[in-house]
């Protein structure tokens, strides 16, 4: 259904949307319900669902919450590390970072966390949705309340800020000191956001990394991976979420990388990249989204990495599909 009151008509925004643009960022939102039983929504804008059919909140336990590896953090306070900092790129409906939020009870460390999104109607409708506020304990629920209603939250233990607005120069306006132990990207996918995936917008995200610190997405593509590669960072492909379709990956672990910080090559929830990961990212499907200004469009995003594409000399992605036909390589692109 098409849920009233939140159409991609701007009068129809919340009272707390910063602006009617933003409001109607995402077009209309159609709700959805996720193999798990989650709920979820679609937008008209991207004409993508915000979560993979295998479920919201599986998405943002395997592909987020699993792989960061939360209990590291409880030793490092013991050791000295007094705060956690973590940057939520799409906060979206709330999940991953609810899921983070959850699974932090019980660390003993301070946490820093912020947001960023240009559209306050995702938060806004899960949380009127009682099976969304079953997952999640007051605690929890307490905070995405205030994310929805005030920007964010100040506990003794905790604090969180939401920046409205394009995630681009959002991210721009934090401190230049700040870096993060943790980002979770969970962007519409490249082909349909290439705003969030550009070659300059990962490596102003790499450049925020802590040592040590890891980036978590859902996104396999070659040309991002490639990207974050080229910022510096190692990468990991990560493992399948529960009922999720079974391919070659289901996203990738980067971090920086650290002498003080050992990430082992297989991990809870990801692996290294196989032989044929590796020559993908040797390919066509591997040339950058760019966005040199940090204010174009898809449109002329999408346009320059298709000229950049046709002069290459890269292998061709067709000829790395035929090579590895039978590895399960649908979605290269």
């Amino acid at each position: 259904m098409i849920l009233n009151g939140y159409s991609d008509d701007p009068s129809d925004a919340p009272s707390d949307a910063p602006s009617d643009k933003q409001a109607a960022s995402l077009g209309t939102l159609t709700a959805l319900a996720t193999a798990d039983g989650s709920f979820s929504l679609h937008s008209s804008l991207f004409d993508e669902s915000f979560h993979s059919s295998a479920g919201a909140l599986n998405e943002a336990q395997v592909k987020f919450v699993i792989p960061a590896q939360l209990e590291r953090f409880d030793k490092a306070h013991q050791l000295g590390k007094t705060s956690l900092n973590v940057l939520d790129v799409c906060v979206g409906l709330g999940y991953n970072s609810a899921a983070l939020l959850e699974a932090l009870q019980g660390i003993s460390i301070s946490l820093q966390w912020w947001g960023l999104e240009i559209d306050p109607r995702p938060l806004a409708l899960a949380l009127q949705q009682p099976s969304f506020q079953n997952y999640w304990s007051p605690q929890v629920l307490e905070l995405l309340w205030k994310i929805h209603d005030c920007h964010g939250w100040r506990t003794d233990s905790s604090q969180g800020s939401m920046l409205w607005g394009d995630a681009r120069q959002q991210l721009a306006s934090l401190p230049k000191d700040l870096s993060f132990d943790l980002i979770l990207l969970d962007a519409f996918s490249p082909s349909r956001c290439p705003q969030l995936w550009s070659e300059e917008f990962l490596n102003s995200l790499a450049s925020r990394l802590a040592p040590g610190g890891r980036l978590l997405t859902y996104c396999r593509a070659a040309a991002i991976r490639a990207s974050l590669r080229r910022a510096g960072l190692q990468l990991r492909s990560l493992l399948a979420a529960p009922e999720e379709r079974h391919g070659w990956s289901s996203g990738t672990l980067a971090f920086q990388a650290d002498p003080d910080t050992f990430i082992a090559s297989t991990g809870p929830g990801w692996q290294s990249l196989s032989a044929m990961e590796e020559e993908h990212l040797l390919t066509r499907a591997a040339v950058p989204y760019r966005d040199p200004t940090g204010k174009n469009n898809a449109e002329e995003i999408i346009k320059r990495r298709q000229q950049e594409q046709m002069s290459c000399t890269m292998a061709s992605t067709s000829s790395w599909h035929r090579r590895w036909r039978g590895a399960s390589c649908r979605g290269y692109r």
